[in-house]
């Protein structure tokens, strides 16, 4: 005898919580399936907890310049042990909010592994659950390269089980999980080499950020290798690893090799075949705009679908899913474009919109405008370090419609959400021009731009 509902969510994640959450609201029985922590990989290991040492970092070049404002101080080192403790306790706190938050909510929650039977049944926990409308949420995991010795290195999830901090790093990648652990990882005090298979960094974003970005990682130390193609990973006779690229370089010595070469769906256990859910070549589940799978009745939201692989988008899909299926708006769907995101380097990198390269190809050469500067920040007009804050504003058309912000510098990360909502509204280059600016912050150079 099935357990029947008219949800089941398959997968803890942010994506599958909000799912099922807002289903509840609207009345639904619904049901989630998860063998892990819940929050997936945002809360377990990514947004969150990488968010934690990314402040940690911040802390750190804060005490670099303390001295340039009048402070008599020194730090005695930093106690990664410590913090990872604290840091391990917060996201327990969460799992358990998580929890909790399901309950209220009413939706009862199996901790199991799921496969589908058929396309409206699934298997858990012994138990065979049944519902008209299934989700998949069950989100993507780190891919090692597949070369010898790969097994010796570690990925952005084990980073978050590291003891210590590693004297000596190597991070192989050039996405933006690379840029931001070789970020933490260099300024908590690592000799850390970011490792790229080309020449570029970022290279999904607008030109500008992957550029100004191996500026500032140079400036502050971290040795950039290019055009290394990993071949091997071995530990050589100091039992140190050494990395082996095929033009037959030889990059070591290094406590730790960390990848950071992409994501891959975790999708093997779920027996999609029974329910005729297709995926794409690379094995992520294909959706239209309405999250709906080949499959009639069953759908997929966040990391497992392969688009826009962000927390905020999987929450967004989840709820606007739930609205369309159970809160009587029939047309409701997250709408893909100008998508806001930041990368949390140092300093952090905002962007949303059209990159330039994109925005050309879209309007052609002569419709687009482009507005760039590069300046030292008024904080660190004192300081000895003088990094530099680089924007770029991309506009289409004769009314110079901004289709595209881009940003490198401190506060990047929270001025950005509010340009987004310019640019979604289709704001122009003289609605910028008339916003009066608030001076003296970084933010006023977006709307001074000339």
């Amino acid at each position: 005898m099935a357990d029947e509902f008219d949800l089941i969510v398959i997968g803890g994640g942010s994506g599958g919580l909000a799912a099922a959450q807002r289903a509840a609201e609207y009345g639904a029985r619904a049901v989630l399936v998860e063998s892990d922590r819940l929050g997936g990989t945002c809360v377990n290991v990514g947004c969150v907890p990488k968010k934690v040492m990314w402040n940690a970092a911040e802390v750190a070049a804060s005490l670099g310049d303390a001295a340039d404002y009048g402070f008599r101080m020194t730090a005695d080192g930093h106690d990664w042990p410590l913090l990872k403790t604290k840091r391990d306790a917060y996201i327990l706190r969460l799992n358990a909010i998580y929890e909790s938050n399901l309950a209220k909510h009413d939706v009862q929650l199996v901790r199991a592994r799921a496969h589908f039977i058929d396309e409206h049944t699934v298997a858990a926990a012994g138990r065979k659950l049944t519902a008209e409308h299934i989700v998949i949420a069950t989100g993507a995991r780190p891919l090692l390269p597949a070369i010898a010795g790969a097994e010796l290195g570690i990925t952005s999830d084990s980073f978050f089980e590291l003891e210590q901090r590693p004297e000596r790093v190597a991070v192989v990648g050039s996405g933006y999980i690379a840029i931001e652990l070789t970020g933490i990882f260099a300024a908590l005090g690592a000799h850390t080499t970011l490792v790229l298979r080309g020449e570029t960094a970022l290279k999904h974003f607008d030109s500008m950020l992957g550029e100004v970005t191996l500026k500032i990682l140079r400036d502050e130390g971290v040795e950039i290798v290019t055009n290394a193609w990993p071949q091997a990973l071995e530990l050589n006779v100091n039992g140190a690893l050494q990395l082996e690229v095929r033009d037959g370089r030889l990059l070591t010595p290094f406590d730790s090799v960390l990848w950071a070469i992409g994501r891959a769906p975790v999708v093997e256990d779920l027996r999609l075949e029974r329910a005729g859910v297709q995926v794409d070549a690379y094995g992520f589940i294909v959706t239209d705009k309405q999250q709906a799978t080949s499959a009639e009745g069953i759908y997929a939201v966040g990391d497992v679908t392969g688009r826009a692989q962000l927390t905020p988008v999987a929450i967004a899909a989840g709820r606007r899913l739930s609205e369309r299926l159970f809160g009587g708006k029939p047309d409701r769907h997250l709408d893909y474009e100008n998508i806001p995101t930041v990368v949390f380097g140092h300093p952090p990198i905002g962007t949303v919109g059209l990159s330039e390269r994109a925005a050309r190809d879209a309007y052609g050469d002569d419709a687009v405008s482009v507005f760039r500067t590069t300046f030292v920040p008024l904080y660190n007009a004192l300081t000895t370090s003088k990094p530099h804050c680089d924007m770029k504003l991309v506009t289409v058309g004769t009314e110079r419609r901004v289709v595209g912000v881009h940003v490198v510098g401190p506060g990047a990360d929270e001025m950005l959400q509010g340009f987004a909502v310019a640019v979604r509204m289709g704001a122009t280059k003289e609605d910028f021009d008339d916003t009066v600016a608030i001076h003296p912050t970084i933010a006023e150079e977006l709307v001074t731009l000339r």
